[in-house]
């Protein structure tokens, strides 16, 4: 059997209730300073984009988001910066967008390109 693949992209935020609440004021007060570039792109303030959550949908493989403190605990990768997003197949993880990368990004349509290239 073929192992699954996985896409994990991963927050530059901790999890749990306490840091959403700070994030998503922080991200209307002072959207200039907050430090999740993919937060800020993929979420307004009610939520995750319809445009991202259907792409995210179309996708033939397996998606997960996580803070990146949920990720550490995960995974044992030393000096990875966030926000980002992995490939996981079977044991093995791999970094597909570096915080640059995803840093640079300023739209949904040029997030999703940015994926779509990534894994072709």
């Amino acid at each position: 059997m073929a192992s699954k693949t996985t896409i994990i992209f991963v927050y530059n935020a901790d999890s749990g209730p306490i840091n959403g609440l700070k994030d998503y004021f922080h991200k209307i007060i002072k959207p200039e300073t907050y430090r999740c570039n993919l937060c800020a792109v993929t979420f307004g303030n009610f939520g995750m984009k319809n445009s991202w959550r259907k792409f995210i949908n179309s996708l033939k493989n397996d998606v997960k988001f996580l803070h990146r403190d949920e990720f550490r605990k995960q995974f044992n990768l030393k000096d990875i910066s966030f926000p980002a997003a992995f490939i996981k197949k079977g044991e093995e993880i791999n970094l597909l967008i570096s915080r640059d990368e995803i840093n640079n990004v300023k739209t949904v349509p040029e997030l999703i390109n940015l994926v779509k290239n990534k894994i072709s």
